[in-house]
């Protein structure tokens, strides 16, 4: 009996080393056939419509945006199946991402055993998350209590301005401000801003707003 059609994959990512290692990786495994590479958005969904892969790897950070150009693709081929494949693990990234219509999404330290198993799944129209991903999105249900002003106040926050800087960039009183910055200190749990802007970067809440 002859083998199964490999499955096609396409890489978007902006980072020729990494899309070498990508189709290294690919050309590795017998099940999976490199069929294009992009290194933009623009170009990640040019192909996608030309190439028609099975699936699609998908950088988070890369020129235009990979969430953007997950969006355009399945505004354009509704049950495409994409996997954002990035550095960055912030629970709000992983929500953007899947929320913008990925399938899965995996980090770029994976090993090939479980790119190989995340594309299956998907091809199989599954939906596959890495390791310790499922608690960044359960992990996200307590970042959700900021409210959107303060997501706004901790980005400022997160910028280094003091709340003087901050009441007059968003035209409120300074005690409004220190209203909001210990209501995200507690929420956060957390004890100091330098913490607040901390725990903001690794779970991505900076770009939540």
């Amino acid at each position: 009996m002859d083998d199964p059609r490999p499955i096609t994959v396409l890489i978007a990512d902006d980072h020729p080393l990494i899309r070498a290692g990508l189709a290294a990786l690919i050309g590795a495994e017998p099940a999976l056939q490199l069929v294009g590479e992009a290194g933009d958005a623009v170009a990640a969904v040019e192909h996608y419509l030309r190439l028609r892969p099975d699936v699609m790897l998908v950088d988070l950070n890369m020129p235009g945006g990979g969430v953007e150009a997950i969006r355009k693709i399945r505004a354009l081929v509704p049950d495409a199946r994409m996997v954002i494949l990035t550095t960055y693990d912030g629970d709000e990234d992983v929500h953007r991402g899947l929320l913008a219509g990925a399938s899965a999404y995996l980090l770029k330290q994976s090993g090939l055993d479980e790119v190989v198993q995340c594309v299956r799944q998907v091809a199989a129209n599954r939906r596959y998350l890495a390791p310790g991903l499922a608690e960044k999105l359960a992990g996200r249900v307590d970042a959700n209590r900021l409210s959107r002003r303060e997501l706004e106040i901790l980005a400022h926050l997160s910028a280094g301005m003091s709340n003087k800087m901050i009441a007059r960039t968003e035209n409120i009183g300074v005690g409004t401000v220190k209203y909001h910055v210990n209501n995200i200190l507690s929420k956060l749990n957390v004890s100091c801003r330098t913490e607040a802007a901390c725990v903001a970067a690794r779970r991505g809440l900076i770009h939540a707003y």
